[in-house]
């Protein structure tokens, strides 16, 4: 099996159009067509449905795609790392992380690496701490920053904590449960809880702390944007990071709920797996964000002090 052959058939996928893939590639669109066909003949299967919208993969093409990018991305680390060791620092570092890592300690650990690496390319996405640890598996993240979740398994990923972080209870302006002091008053409310299903999520761990059942779902959203637009626009009620709850662009639109019990404590931390923890790239962004972090935490020390 042809290396070229594979790299082909993903690109095929990726763009969904054998004229774009081929032409991304440097063939010509008969040429790549011949490869494909060579490799649905080597592996005997059919890989791919042609129509005229474009390319598709089959049950079979889906399995091999996955692997082949995988396997392709893995390759392409590898040719930047062996250039890095040899002190040629350029290539690509892929970072996914909440939006809170995003608005306080990206900025700068972006600006400090990009001056001491400006041959660099950095990806960043942004997404909530679920999404982060499917990428980071599947190796389309090389880094993911967030609250450190709990049951990591031992030995798949390296985490090191960056620095604490409350999430608060927040609602609306004007919401008729602004003002509750105890969170058993909220056990009714209308949550909305951040995470692929009702079964995890902030606010059954903020319940769960203070010795109080999980309150019932009303909405499941996977991103920040979703969960703002909820909360803004009618009765309900969740969880988000103090600093863009206080933060000018939403606090003229929000009210933190004083609840005695306080906020939900994490740690915001970040994430890499196991195998990627000796890259050079990778060890030189997190003292960038170690750098930051602690900058950050500093300034916070200067404010309340």
């Amino acid at each position: 099996m042809k290396l070229s052959a594979l790299q082909a058939f993903v690109a095929a996928i990726n763009d969904g159009s054998l004229r774009k893939a081929a032409a991304r590639l440097g063939l010509s669109q008969p040429a790549l067509s011949k490869m494909l066909r060579e490799l649905e003949v080597e592996l005997g299967a059919s890989l791919v449905v042609r129509s005229t919208r474009g390319v598709i993969p089959t049950a079979q093409g889906k399995v091999l795609y996955e692997r082949a990018s995988a396997a392709d991305r893995e390759l392409t680390r590898a040719v930047e790392e062996i250039g890095q060791l040899g002190g040629r620092m350029v290539g690509e570092l892929s970072i996914a992380a909440v939006p809170l890592a995003v608005m306080l300690v990206l900025p700068e650990a972006v600006r400090t690496f990009s001056q001491q690496f400006p041959e660099m390319r950095l990806r960043i996405s942004e997404e909530l701490y679920i999404a982060q640890l499917a990428y980071l598996r599947k190796g389309e993240a090389d880094v993911a920053i967030g609250p450190i979740p709990e049951g990591l398994a031992q030995g798949e990923y390296l985490v090191e904590p960056l620095l604490p972080i409350d999430m608060v209870v927040a609602v609306r302006k004007g919401h008729p449960q602004a003002r509750c002091t105890r969170l058993a008053e909220l056990s009714e409310a209308r949550w909305v809880y951040t995470g692929l299903s009702g079964a995890t999520g902030y606010a059954r761990e903020l319940f769960s702390r203070n010795g109080l059942p999980p309150p019932p779902v009303a909405a499941t959203v996977n991103s920040t944007l979703a969960l703002l637009a909820l909360l803004g626009s009618g009765d309900f009620i969740g969880l988000m990071p103090a600093p863009l709850a206080r933060h000018p662009v939403t606090s003229s639109y929000f009210d933190v709920v004083p609840l005695q019990e306080g906020p939900l404590r994490l740690t915001l931390g970040v994430m890499v797996r196991e195998e990627m923890a000796m890259s050079v790239m990778v060890r030189h962004f997190l003292s960038h964000l170690h750098r930051a972090a602690h900058h950050l935490g500093g300034m916070a020390s200067t404010v309340t002090s």
